[in-house]
């Protein structure tokens, strides 16, 4: 085929027809620009398949980190709103009211002095920032989104740590300094083996005494009402938020 186009372009020089060489060099000129064009274009759609194949895998990743998330605050709430109701159960005895089940009201307070921070799983979200892949996330409601749940997560940490500054403060160092840890953690071991280790009446209601005259703890417990509250309330928002992404992405991995 070379030689032909070769001999031809030859046979047109040589009989004098200038013109028609040059028109049938002109159409060679376009038909490779055309080719190059063909290719390129090819080529942008095979990089934009492999780049939507990797969106859609770190959506169906994000929805992942998204579900165990909600699962995990679950937990959370739960946990934290029964450490809500403890804290109100031992204030009632800052106001008077007599202890009858003296382990009952340690494990009261032992839920709240052993209190947990929540993590957020977004392995996905800081894979894509570190990489530099988060452009490829196309749809601008999730990455809007993502954003927004990063941003409430801080503030939720910002949140906690105003609680476990708190916490140190008005009940771990007034705690270790009027009652005696050693008998509280025995006698709570006691209740929640079922016997089987610990110490049975390692504790009275009078080992209380002391703590039950003290302001600072009595604030301690107040303040845990409030900040869990405020805590609980942020967690509710992020909970929703992740249920809202995730029928976000799932709308848009269905559009494939």
């Amino acid at each position: 085929m070379i030689h032909f186009v070769r001999r031809l372009r030859r046979q047109l020089l040589a009989d004098g027809r200038l013109g028609r060489y040059l028109a049938y060099a002109a159409g060679e000129i376009l038909l490779v620009v055309i080719g190059i064009l063909i290719a390129l274009q090819i080529d942008n759609w095979n990089e934009a398949r492999k780049d939507r194949e990797k969106e859609l895998g770190y959506l169906a990743n994000i929805r992942s980190d998204l579900v165990a998330n909600i699962d995990e605050m679950d937990r959370y709430l739960a946990e934290r709103t029964e450490r809500v109701a403890a804290a109100r159960r031992i204030l009632t005895h800052f106001n008077g009211k007599p202890i009858d089940d003296v382990s009952a009201f340690n494990a009261d307070g032992i839920s709240i002095y052993s209190w947990e921070r929540f993590y957020l799983g977004n392995n996905t979200y800081q894979e894509l920032v570190n990489s530099g892949n988060f452009a490829l996330l196309s749809n601008h409601d999730i990455k809007d989104q993502l954003l927004d749940i990063e941003a409430l997560y801080r503030r939720m940490k910002g949140e906690e740590d105003h609680y476990r500054f708190d916490t140190e403060t008005a009940l771990y160092k007034p705690l270790y300094d009027l009652v005696d840890t050693e008998s509280m953690t025995a006698d709570f071991e006691y209740r929640i083996t079922g016997g089987k280790s610990g110490r049975k009446d390692a504790i009275t209601p009078e080992t209380f005494d002391a703590f039950l005259k003290s302001q600072t703890i009595k604030n301690g417990f107040v303040m845990t009402i409030l900040e869990y509250g405020t805590m609980n309330s942020q967690m509710r928002e992020l909970r929703e938020r992740c249920e809202k992404l995730i029928n976000e992405i799932d709308t848009e991995i269905a559009r494939d």
